[in-house]
C-alpha cells in the first residue's frame, strides 16, 4: 500500500543562479532494477551517499507512487521523513547513508514524453534532460550530482531489447516469459544522462577502433523497415569519432556506443552517455525518403550527440543555468565538423540563417535572456536559440580571436582541468585563458546580458595622405531587466578591396585605440574606437564582420553600389550572400531600386555556379517574410511584406529570362562525384524550377511534373511537388496523391507531404483543419504536429489571422498532454506587440484568454513572457 508523509512547504516557482548551493549529499552509486510491466512498472534504487555540506538530505521525485523507503537497511515510518509532490526530505541523516526505494510509475500513460515513457506498442525509451529522471525515482536530480550507475532492466521477451548506460555486464532468464540485462557505466554521471530502452527493434552494427586501440562496437536501433535508412548516420558515427580525434584529441571511452531512434521524441536528440536516443528525423537519411537538407542535418545531429561526450559528459553543467556552457560549445563544434562536409561558405550562411531567424528575433522580444540566464521558472522553456545558437557564436569568437593553433591548447586545458567534473562557464573561459595565453576574461559578458548589439561603423579616406579610417561604436538596446549592459568584445573580421580591380588589398593597420589589426580581426572592446589603414591608393571597399565574426547588427554606410561590388568580387563566400541579403532588405524594407541588385547578381552568378553551385543557389535567397517581420518593431503589416516579397521575386524571375530554363536544363546532379556538388546542383536547379514558373512560363508544370516522375531523390521530388502543388498546376492533384500513395509509410516523408500543404502560399483555415483532420496527423507524434506548424509559419499573413487560433489551441491542449511542446509552439506568437491594429489588439486578447486556461509552468511562463512584452 501507498505510504503516507508529511508535507513540505513548495518552494518558490523562481528559481535563481544566485541562489546556487551545493548539495548536501553525493551519489557514490545508484544500483537501479527497472522492471517493465503492461500496466505499470516497478523502479527500485539503492543510492550510497555520504554528506558534502550541512544540510538536510533531498530526494527529488514526481509521480511517483512510493511503495517503501529504508535508510542504511532500516525501514522508515511516515514520521522519519517528509513528503511532498516534489520532493523527499529526511532531516539529520547520517554522514554516510544508504538510501533504497521502491516506487511504482506508469509510462504507458505517460504522454508528456518525460522521465520513462512509452513510445510505442512496442516501445519505451526515457528523457532525463533536464529534469526528467525524477520521474523514474527519488533522486537528487540536478547535474552537480554525478554518480556510478549500474542498471538492471527486465521485461517480457517480447521485448528483446534491453539497453542501458555503460557496458553490458550480465544478461538471463528472469523467470515466467522475462528476462533482464544488467549494464554498468563506470564513468560518473548526473541522472539527466541516465538512459533506458526496452523494446523490439532491429539493429545495424559496425565496429570503430579509436586511437587508443579500444574497439568500439556500434548499434544504431530502429524498426526493421527503417534499418537500411541507418547506414548514413552509421558513417556520420564514425566520422564523427575520427574528427573529434584529430581536432581536439578526444577518443570515445566505452566498448559500445548505441543509438536508438524514435518517433515520439520532444527533442532532436539527447546524448545520454553511450545510448543516444534520437528522434527518427535526426537519425534516418536516405536520398529516396529525406531531403539533402535533411541528409545534413542527420550528420550534424549524430556529430553533436557524439561530441557531447566530452562537451556536455565527461564535462558536464554544475547547475542548468551553465546549459549555454555544453550546448554552445557543442554547437560549435558540430557547425565546424559540418564545414568539412559540404561548402564551408554555405554551411556557415545556413547556420547564420537560423541565428537571425531566430535568435535574433528572440533576443529583441519579451523572449529575451542571456545566453546563462539569471533565472527562471521552467528551465525546459530555455533549451532556446540564445543558450544553443547565440552560445556557439560565443566560443567561435572566441575561437576566431585565438586561431587554431591557441585555440587548440585552451581545449586542451580545459579538458585536462575538468574530466569528469561539473563546471560553469567561468571554468571554461579560465581554462581557455590559462592553455592560449590570451586573457577572455571580457568575453563573460556575452554570456551574462541579453540583446543583440548594434555595431556603428563608419569609414571615411583621405586621398591626401592616403589613409582610411574606420570608425566603430557598438550600443545596446536599453533593457529594464538588465541596466547595467557593458560593452562586448566584437571580433570584426575585415578586408579592403581596390574598388577598380577588385583585388584584395594587403591590410597595414594602426589602431588608435588599444590593439591595431590581426590576421585581418581587430578586437573591438570599446564603446567606440578607431582604426588607421595606411598605404591606401584609391578609396576602398570594405568587407566587414567577414564569416559573421560576431553576432551583432551592423549599420556601414555602404552604397547599394558597394553592396553590388562586394556581390561580384568578395573573396569571402559569406560575405557574398550577406551582401545580397543587405541589398534585399533595402529593396524590401526601405523602398531601393532592385535594378543594381539584378545586374550584380547577372554578373557573379556564372562564375559562382562554375565554381560552388550550393552557394549560387544561396545568392537565390529572398529574406523570408519572417525574418522580414522580425526587423520591423512596430505598425508591422504581415500582407504588406508578403505583396513586396512577391513582387520583388517576379521581378527577379523576369530578369533572368531565359537563362532560368537553359541553366535549369544544362545542370544535372547526376554528373556530380561528391555530395555537396550534387545538392548544390539540385537545389540550383529547384530555385530555377520556380523562377521558370514565376515567369508564367506553363512548360514549368511539364519540367516539374517530369521531374517528380522521374526522380528517386527527395530533394528532386519535393522540389517539383512544391511548385506544382503552389502554384496549382494541372498536375498537382495527382502528384499529392502519388507521394501520399508512395510513402504513407514514411513517416518523416509524410512529414513533407503536411508541410508542402500547410506552406502552399494561397493555403487558408480550410486547408489546415483538413490537415489536422487527416487520418494520419496524430498530435502525439511531436513531428507531425510541427509539420503542420512549420508550413503554416512559413506564411506570416497566416499566422497572425486563423494561425493564432491554431496556436493557442495547441498550447491548451498540450498544456496538459505535453507542455515542453506547447510552450515551444506558442513562442511563435512572440512578436504580437508588434503588428499593426487591429490585429496587435485582436492576438493581445486572445493570448490573455488563454492564461486562465492553462497551468503548467511551461506554457505559463511563455504565456506570462509574452504578454509582458
Amino acid at each position: 500500500m501507498n505510504i503516507a508523509a508529511n508535507p513540505v512547504v513548495e518552494a518558490d516557482q523562481t528559481i535563481y543562479l544566485k541562489d546556487y548551493q551545493k548539495p548536501s549529499f553525493l551519489v557514490d552509486s545508484i544500483h537501479l532494477d527497472i522492471q517493465v510491466f503492461a500496466d505499470h512498472t516497478n523502479v527500485n534504487s539503492k543510492l550510497v551517499m555520504q554528506r558534502q555540506t550541512a544540510g538536510d538530505l533531498v530526494l527529488l521525485g514526481r509521480d511517483l507512487e512510493l511503495k517503501a523507503i529504508r535508510l542504511n537497511g532500516k525501514t522508515l515510518d511516515n514520521t522519519e521523513y517528509s513528503l511532498n509532490s516534489e520532493q523527499l526530505v529526511i532531516q539529520n541523516a547520517p554522514e554516510n547513508s544508504i538510501i533504497e526505494t521502491e516506487v511504482v510509475i506508469h509510462p504507458e500513460s505517460n504522454t508528456m514524453l518525460e522521465g520513462l515513457y512509452q513510445a510505442a506498442s512496442d516501445l519505451f525509451v526515457t528523457q532525463n534532460e533536464p529534469e526528467g529522471f525524477r520521474k523514474i525515482t527519488f533522486y537528487p536530480d540536478r547535474p552537480d550530482v554525478l554518480s556510478v550507475f549500474t542498471t538492471r532492466v527486465e521485461a517480457d521477451k517480447k521485448f528483446p531489447v534491453l539497453l542501458a548506460n555503460g557496458n553490458l555486464i550480465e544478461k538471463g532468464e528472469a523467470g515466467e516469459g522475462r528476462h533482464y540485462a544488467i549494464w554498468q557505466d563506470p564513468t560518473k554521471k548526473p541522472a539527466y544522462l541516465f538512459a533506458c530502452v526496452i523494446g523490439d527493434l532491429a539493429v545495424l552494427k559496425d565496429t570503430f577502433v579509436t586511437s587508443e586501440g579500444r574497439n568500439v562496437a556500434l548499434e544504431i536501433y530502429a524498426e526493421e523497415k527503417d534499418i537500411p535508412k541507418c547506414h548514413i548516420a552509421m558513417q556520420a558515427l564514425k566520422h564523427s569519432m575520427c574528427w573529434d580525434e584529430e581536432h581536439y584529441g578526444l577518443p570515445y571511452d566505452l566498448d559500445i556506443y548505441m543509438i536508438v531512434a524514435t518517433s515520439a521524441f520532444n527533442m532532436g536528440a539527447m546524448e545520454n552517455k553511450g545510448l543516444n536516443i534520437f528522434n527518427t528525423s535526426c537519425v534516418l537519411a536516405d536520398e529516396e525518403y529525406t531531403t539533402d537538407a535533411a541528409i545534413m542535418q542527420v550528420q550534424a545531429v549524430i556529430a553533436h550527440e557524439y561530441f557531447h561526450n566530452w562537451t556536455g559528459n565527461r564535462i558536464t553543467c554544475r547547475d542548468w543555468f551553465q546549459l549555454c556552457l555544453k550546448e554552445g560549445l557543442t554547437v560549435f563544434r558540430d557547425q565546424s565538423f559540418t564545414e568539412d562536409l559540404q561548402s564551408a561558405a554555405v554551411q556557415r550562411i545556413d547556420d547564420v540563417a537560423v541565428l537571425k531567424g531566430h535568435q535574433f528575433p528572440e533576443d529583441s522580444g519579451p523572449l529575451s535572456h542571456p545566453p546563462r540566464p539569471d533565472h527562471f521558472v521552467e528551465i525546459n522553456n530555455f533549451y532556446t536559440a540564445t543558450v544553443y545558437e547565440k552560445g556557439a557564436e560565443i566560443n567561435r569568437m572566441m575561437a576566431t580571436l585565438l586561431g587554431k593553433e591557441k585555440f587548440r591548447k585552451g581545449t586542451d586545458e580545459y579538458f585536462k582541468r575538468h574530466d569528469g567534473q561539473a563546471v560553469t562557464v567561468e571554468d571554461w573561459v579560465a581554462a581557455l585563458t590559462a592553455g592560449s595565453g590570451v586573457d577572455l576574461s571580457n568575453f563573460l559578458t556575452w554570456y551574462n546580458q541579453p540583446g543583440t548589439p548594434k555595431l556603428e561603423a563608419k569609414g571615411e579616406y583621405d586621398e591626401t595622405t592616403q589613409t582610411y579610417r574606420l570608425n566603430l561604436k557598438q550600443s545596446l538596446k536599453a533593457n529594464a531587466k538588465y541596466p547595467n549592459l557593458k560593452a562586448v568584445p566584437i571580433p570584426v573580421a575585415l578586408a579592403l578591396f581596390d574598388a577598380a580591380s577588385g583585388e584584395q588589398l594587403v591590410l597595414e593597420s594602426e589602431a588608435l585605440v588599444e590593439n591595431a589589426v590581426k590576421d585581418g580581426v581587430y578586437l573591438f572592446e570599446q564603446n567606440e574606437a578607431s582604426i588607421e589603414f595606411k598605404n591606401v591608393m584609391t578609396k576602398p571597399v570594405v568587407s566587414l564582420l567577414r564569416n559573421f565574426s560576431a553576432p551583432v547588427n551592423l549599420e556601414f554606410n555602404y552604397s547599394d553600389e558597394d553592396l553590388a561590388f562586394l556581390l561580384q568580387y568578395e573573396t569571402n563566400g559569406f560575405n557574398q550572400w550577406q551582401a545580397t541579403q543587405t541589398l534585399l532588405e533595402r529593396i524590401l524594407l526601405n523602398g531601393h531600386s532592385s535594378d543594381i541588385y539584378v545586374q550584380a547578381m547577372k554578373n557573379a552568378l556564372p562564375e559562382v555556379i562554375k565554381k560552388d553551385p550550393l552557394l549560387a543557389s544561396r545568392l537565390f535567397d529572398v529574406p523570408t517574410e519572417g525574418y522580414l517581420g522580425s526587423r520591423i518593431d512596430a505598425n508591422y503589416n504581415p500582407l504588406e511584406i508578403q505583396e513586396k516579397r512577391n513582387s520583388l521575386l517576379d521581378t527577379l524571375a523576369n530578369a533572368f529570362g531565359a537563362f532560368c530554363k537553359e541553366a535549369y536544363l544544362a545542370l544535372d546532379p547526376a554528373n556530380e562525384t561528391e555530395f555537396s556538388q550534387a545538392m548544390g546542383v539540385r537545389a540550383l536547379k529547384n530555385i530555377l524550377l520556380a523562377m521558370i514558373a514565376r515567369q508564367g512560363d506553363e512548360s514549368a508544370f511539364e519540367l516539374a511534373d517530369a521531374q517528380y516522375k522521374s526522380t528517386k531523390n527527395m530533394s528532386e521530388r519535393l522540389g517539383a511537388l512544391r511548385v506544382l502543388v503552389w502554384n496549382d498546376a494541372p498536375q498537382a492533384e495527382a502528384a499529392l496523391i502519388d507521394f501520399y500513395l508512395r510513402f504513407k509509410d514514411e513517416a518523416l516523408s509524410m512529414d513533407q507531404w503536411f508541410m508542402v500543404q500547410a506552406a502552399h502560399p494561397k493555403a487558408n483555415a480550410e486547408t489546415i483543419a483538413y490537415l489536422t483532420s487527416h487520418p494520419d496527423y496524430d498530435l502525439g507524434v511531436p513531428n507531425r504536429i510541427r509539420s503542420v506548424t512549420g508550413g503554416l509559419n512559413a506564411n506570416p499573413v497566416n499566422t497572425w489571422s486563423f494561425g493564432v487560433q491554431h496556436f493557442v489551441g495547441l498550447a491548451k491542449y498540450l498544456d496538459e498532454k505535453n507542455p515542453i511542446i506547447g510552450s515551444r509552439l506558442l513562442q511563435a506568437l512572440s512578436r504580437w506587440y508588434t503588428l499593426a491594429e487591429p490585429q496587435r489588439s485582436q492576438v493581445k486578447a486572445d493570448l490573455e484568454a488563454l492564461k486562465p486556461l492553462v497551468k503548467s509552468k511551461n506554457v505559463s511562463e511563455t504565456l506570462n513572457s509574452i504578454l509582458n512584452a
